[in-house]
């Protein structure tokens, strides 16, 4: 399941997204992982959750890049459990609406083969939205 958290800067998705992963820690048996770009979310999200801040690896932020690295990550640790992503934008570097919809596509496959449900959030407008990427809300 890959579940969309939309919206523009200021409208709350980060603060979603603190609540759904301190939930998930409480609620989840296998290990919750939270990606993102910098260190947004260090003091506000439990320390059992793994945070990962991807601009600390030498990689090429790309949709291809992001989803080799969710795969590393899962390939590396099978009780994971639920991946969250804040700001994919962001941590892609690039704003394509279709390329982020064939992301969410190919990473729906992967969650479900694998049961890993994965949260993700998009600083973007929704009515301006692919309709690829609304079949996620």
């Amino acid at each position: 399941m890959v579940k969309v958290i939309m919206g523009k800067r200021g409208s709350g998705k980060t603060k979603q997204v603190i609540e759904l992963v301190n939930t998930a820690v409480n609620a989840e048996k296998g290990n919750v992982v939270c990606v993102e770009k910098g260190q947004n979310l260090r003091f506000n999200i439990k320390n059992s959750a793994k945070l990962i801040d991807i601009s600390e690896y030498d990689i090429k932020l790309s949709y291809d890049g992001l989803y080799a690295y969710i795969c590393g990550l899962y390939s590396g640790n099978y009780d994971i459990t639920h991946i969250f992503i804040d700001s994919l934008y962001k941590i892609t570097g690039d704003d394509d609406d279709s390329k982020a919809g064939a992301f969410l596509e190919k990473l729906e496959k992967f969650s479900e083969a694998n049961g890993v449900k994965v949260t993700i959030t998009i600083s973007d407008d929704i009515e301006a939205a692919d309709e690829t990427i609304k079949k996620f809300f």
